[in-house]
């Protein structure tokens, strides 16, 4: 069976009910054959976490908030202490390697950002880190500002279930 991670960071309730909407359009009952795994990416901090849970999944959905022009410290965690570790590699400016054939290089993922006045920032930090990992962005970045509108909310579940079912090809 196929194994989708979610690692979000939902400090707010705005931020819970996006990262619910994923969940659930990634537990979609027509998407068959995919275990998903939910973990806060505080549990990385705490030692819950590690990566070995990224290792062991076969693609990866990323929630965030945009905190001061970046994504959320506890996110940044995530990649600081995995990135060598799942394939990561650094040139010789010390800048990740998108030429690198790491560990998790091709994995589909995923990436939902709430912000309540920019994300450009927060987007642009992951995705340099995604790139430089070789991972394979499978859907479009869903960047919300605000209160989310029922659109947005319906693109939540939409992602969840578009990345979930890229596993199943």
């Amino acid at each position: 069976m196929a194994r989708l991670l979610i690692v979000h960071h939902s400090p707010t309730r705005t931020l819970q009910a996006l990262t619910e909407q994923v969940v659930a359009g990634a537990r979609d009952p027509e998407i068959e054959g995919v275990g998903v795994e939910i973990r806060e990416a505080l549990d990385f901090a705490r030692g819950n976490a590690g990566a070995e849970d990224l290792l062991a999944a076969d693609g990866y959905l990323l929630g965030t908030s945009a905190n001061f022009g970046s994504m959320s410290g506890a996110l940044k965690h995530v990649f600081d202490s995995t990135f060598l570790a799942i394939g990561g590699a650094l040139d010789a400016t010390g800048a990740g390697d998108p030429d690198a054939a790491g560990t998790t290089k091709g994995r589909p993922f995923g990436l939902y950002v709430h912000g309540r006045y920019d994300t450009t920032g927060a987007v642009r930090s992951v995705l340099a880190l995604t790139g430089a990992l070789g991972w394979k962005q499978g859907y479009d970045v869903l960047e919300i500002l605000g209160d989310p509108t029922p659109a947005e909310e319906a693109s939540a579940y939409e992602l969840g279930g578009t990345i979930a079912a890229l596993l199943t090809v």
